[in-house]
């Protein structure tokens, strides 16, 4: 099925791969990993190879880290957190990210932790495994709105861990909650679009989504999930309009692929 084709991804400072990939959940309307010795850390590439040099760094800090303890040995779990982050190895940045954030216990430890299990999460295939680094993201994003209520960025992530759990309806009062405090917060407004095409709510996914684009038209996945949208609803015009649209927004190869894939299933 189309909506199949939304795959979640982790945005990019500067480009998007465009495609969310759910937690296989249906939202009926719109109203720590477990502890353990470091070298069983699962390894997770979903950016191909990692460069040599890289690989060479991570294997001086893993060694000053097997030789070091106490604070020290947190400094070096918070360089090695950063480096299999830069490596495209979430579940092991959080790993050391944990580790780190065990031992200072600052909000910063608590974000940077947070979010290397929010990346995991979102990378992670096997459901069991992306159930436990959902769980462990969910216990440092309470910490943080525990302390800091009004940080809607980590809300918002904390809403979307909800969709793999047996009550994704929490994630969808979260979001809500995030949109009656900001309403024009681009990150729930994709969200709540994206769950409502997941859900077959077409019509709620064009409004939502087009609340999105007159924030940010340049929000290309916005714009392409508008184009879902209309083609699950049966629009075939206002479909191909957006994915032309995108096309024009974007020259990516990737966002050009996947405009020109929806674009071949209309004709």
């Amino acid at each position: 099925m189309l909506k199949n084709r939304i795959i979640l991804l982790v945005v990019s400072v500067v480009l998007v791969v465009l495609l969310f990939m759910l937690p296989k959940v249906v939202v009926k309307n719109d109203d720590q990993l477990a502890a353990g010795d470091s070298t069983s850390v699962q390894q997770i590439d979903p950016h191909g190879a990692t460069p040599v040099t890289l690989q060479e760094a991570i294997a001086r800090m893993r060694s000053g880290h097997g030789a070091s303890t106490g604070e020290k040995s947190a400094i070096f779990a918070d360089s090695l957190a950063d480096l299999y982050w830069e490596a495209g190895k979430f579940d092991s940045a959080a790993w050391f990210a944990n580790e780190a954030a065990t031992f200072f216990n600052t909000m910063e430890s608590w974000i940077k932790a947070g979010d290397s299990y929010y990346q995991a999460y979102t990378f992670s295939l096997d459901q069991l495994k992306q159930n436990e680094l959902a769980e462990s993201a969910r216990q440092y994003f309470s910490m943080i709105l525990k302390r800091n209520p009004g940080n809607l960025e980590v809300k918002t992530k904390m809403a979307m861990t909800y969709l793999s759990t047996a009550n994704p309806m929490q994630g969808i009062t979260l979001l809500r909650e995030v949109l009656a405090e900001d309403p024009k917060n681009e990150s729930a407004l994709f969200n709540l679009g994206m769950l409502s095409i997941q859900s077959g709510q077409y019509d709620r996914a064009v409004e939502r989504l087009k609340e999105l684009i007159e924030v940010n038209p340049n929000h290309i996945q916005g714009q392409l999930l508008l184009g879902v949208a209309f083609m699950n609803k049966g629009n075939k015009k206002e479909a191909r309009e957006q994915f032309e649209k995108v096309k024009q927004l974007d020259a990516d190869p990737a966002v050009q692929a996947t405009a020109d894939s929806y674009l071949k299933d209309l004709k």
